[in-house]
C-alpha cells in the first residue's frame, strides 16, 4: 500500500484545489469585476455543479426503484423510514432551539445599521399549500420549465422537482414489487442503468478538485468579505449557530450512538466540502450518496432511499439555523416583539416545514414560510440579500453533513450498520469497484458497483 496516498487520495486532490482556488480567487479579485479569469472561474464552477444536477434525475429513479426492490429482504422497512423521519425532526428541534437562542442574545436586529431602503419583497414565498402541489408530479418525470425575459430575447430551461422524482420512484418501485416475477425485468434494467450512471458519476466526481478550485476562487472574487458591512452581526451568529450544530449536536448525536465523531467527520469530508463550496443540496445529493454508502458503511438498500428523502427534507442551516435568526432580526429591525407563542411557531416551521420547501429548495423561500406564519414583514428578506452568498455556504455544508449522520445513526440504531465493513472502509475511494487505477487499487475491498450510490 502506498505510505503516501493520504497525500495523492480524492480528500488531498480537493484540499489542493481549495488553495489554488483561494490564490486564483484573490487575483481575480485584484483584477477587477471584468477580469477574465473571474468569468473563467464562474463558468468552470457552474457547469461542474450543472454536471453533478445532470445526473440526480436517473440517480433518484433507479436507486430508490431498486432499493425498494432490495428492502424486500430488510426486516422492518416501514419502521426505517419512520425511524429517519423521527431523526430529521429531532436534529432540526436542537438546531432550531440553538439558533433562537443565540438571536435572543446576540441580537442581531438591534443597531445593526442596515439602510432600511434595502428592503424588498422576495420573488419567491414558501407556503403550506405549495409543499402539497409540490408532491404530486405535474408529469412522469417531474420536468418542468422555467421561461426568462431579457433584453427582449425570450429563453427556456428545464428543471426538475426532486420530491415529485422521488415520489414517482417510490410508487414504481412499490409496484414492481407488488406485481410480482413479471416486473423483474424492470427492476433488472433499473439496476443495469444505475450501474451507468454510477459510472459517469464518478468520472464528474473526479473532477470534484477542479471544481472546488473554481467554486472557491469565484465566491473570493465575486464576495469576500466587505458584503458583511452592517450585517457583520447576523453573519456571525448564524455561522456560530452553523458551528455549534456541526461541531456539537452532530458529534454529540454520533457519540451517543458509540461513533467515532473524528472518524466521521473525516470520512465525510467531500460530501462537507463540496456542499460549502457548491451550495447546492441536490449538487452535493450524488456524492452523499456515494459516501455514505462507502465510508460510512449504510447498507445500500437503506441509504439510497434516506439520502435523497434528506436531500429535499433535511436542512439544518437552511430550514432551522437561518430562518430562526432571520426572523428575529427583522423583528428587532422592526420593533415587532415576539412572544413565547411566535418562537413555538418559529420551532414548528422550522422541524414541520422544511419539507413545505421542498419543491422550491431555498433558505430564502423557507424564510419567507417563517416570516408569513408569524406575520412579520416579507419585505425584510431585502434586508439580508447582501450576506446571502456567504451565509450559504455554511448553511449548505451543514444541510449535507446532516444528511449523512441520520442515515448512519438510523442504521445503527436498527442493527443493519457492519461495523467490520466500518473499519475495513476508513480509506475507502469513492470509485467504482471495477476501476483499475492506483488509488482504486490501493483501496480496500469495497461493494460491487451494482450497488447503489448510496
Amino acid at each position: 500500500m502506498n505510505k503516501f496516498k493520504w497525500a495523492t487520495g480524492f480528500g488531498a486532490q480537493v484540499v489542493y484545489g481549495l488553495i489554488i482556488g483561494l490564490i486564483l480567487g484573490f487575483m481575480a479579485r485584484s483584477t477587477g469585476d471584468d477580469s477574465s479569469l473571474r468569468t473563467a472561474l464562474d463558468e468552470v464552477g457552474s457547469t461542474y455543479v450543472t454536471l453533478l444536477k445532470l445526473l440526480i434525475p436517473p440517480l433518484v429513479v433507479t436507486a430508490v426503484v431498486v432499493s425498494i426492490a432490495n428492502l424486500r429482504q430488510v426486516a422492518g422497512a416501514a419502521k426505517l423510514a419512520v425511524s429517519t423521519l423521527i431523526w430529521f425532526a429531532i436534529t432540526s428541534f436542537v438546531s432550531v432551539v440553538i439558533a433562537i437562542v443565540l438571536g435572543l442574545v446576540i441580537k442581531p436586529g438591534v443597531n445593526s445599521g442596515v439602510d432600511a431602503s434595502a428592503a424588498q419583497e422576495p420573488s419567491s414565498v414558501g407556503s403550506w399549500w405549495g409543499f402539497l402541489q409540490s408532491i404530486v408530479p405535474q408529469n412522469f418525470l417531474g420536468l418542468g420549465v422555467k421561461i426568462s425575459e431579457s433584453d427582449g430575447a425570450v429563453s427556456g430551461s428545464l428543471n426538475f422537482n426532486v420530491l415529485q422524482l422521488l415520489v414517482i420512484a417510490i410508487v414504481f418501485g412499490v409496484a414492481a414489487v407488488k406485481v410480482g416475477p413479471k416486473a423483474e425485468p424492470f427492476i433488472e434494467f433499473s439496476g443495469s442503468l444505475l450501474t451507468i450512471v454510477q459510472k459517469v458519476l464518478w468520472w464528474v466526481i473526479r473532477l470534484a478538485p477542479i471544481g472546488t478550485a473554481a467554486l472557491i476562487g469565484h465566491a473570493v472574487a465575486e464576495y469576500g468579505w466587505e458584503a458583511l458591512g452592517s450585517l457583520g452581526k447576523f453573519a456571525i451568529a448564524i455561522y456560530i449557530g452553523l458551528f455549534l450544530v456541526i461541531a456539537v449536536v452532530y458529534p454529540v448525536v454520533l457519540k451517543i450512538h458509540g461513533i467515532s465523531p473524528i472518524d466521521f467527520f473525516r470520512r465525510v469530508w467531500p460530501v462537507t466540502s463540496l456542499g460549502f463550496f457548491t451550495r447546492s443540496s441536490m449538487g452535493v445529493m450524488p456524492v452523499t450518496e456515494r459516501v455514505v454508502s462507502r465510508r460510512l458503511a449504510v447498507p445500500d438498500e437503506y441509504a439510497s432511499f434516506a439520502v435523497p428523502l434528506g436531500a429535499t427534507t433535511k436542512m439544518d442551516g437552511c430550514a432551522a439555523i437561518y430562518p430562526a435568526i432571520a426572523a428575529i432580526f427583522v423583528s428587532q429591525f422592526y420593533g415587532v416583539p415576539l412572544d413565547f407563542t411566535d418562537y413555538l411557531l418559529i420551532i414548528f416551521v422550522s422541524v414541520i416545514g422544511s419539507a413545505a420547501t421542498a419543491g422550491t429548495t431555498g433558505a430564502t423561500v423557507m424564510l419567507t414560510l417563517t416570516l408569513s406564519t408569524l406575520g412579520l414583514p416579507l419585505a425584510g428578506v431585502g434586508l439580508l440579500l447582501a450576506v446571502e452568498p456567504i451565509v450559504d455556504m455554511g448553511r449548505t455544508a451543514v444541510n449535507v453533513t446532516g444528511q449523512a449522520v441520520v442515515p448512519l445513526v438510523v442504521a445503527k440504531r436498527a442493527g443493519i450498520w457492519d461495523k467490520d465493513e466500518w473499519d475495513a472502509s476508513a480509506n475507502a475511494d469513492l470509485s467504482p469497484a471495477d476501476e483499475s487505477d492506483d488509488e482504486s487499487a490501493d483501496a480496500p475491498a469495497e461493494k460491487s458497483e451494482s450497488a447503489t450510490l448510496a
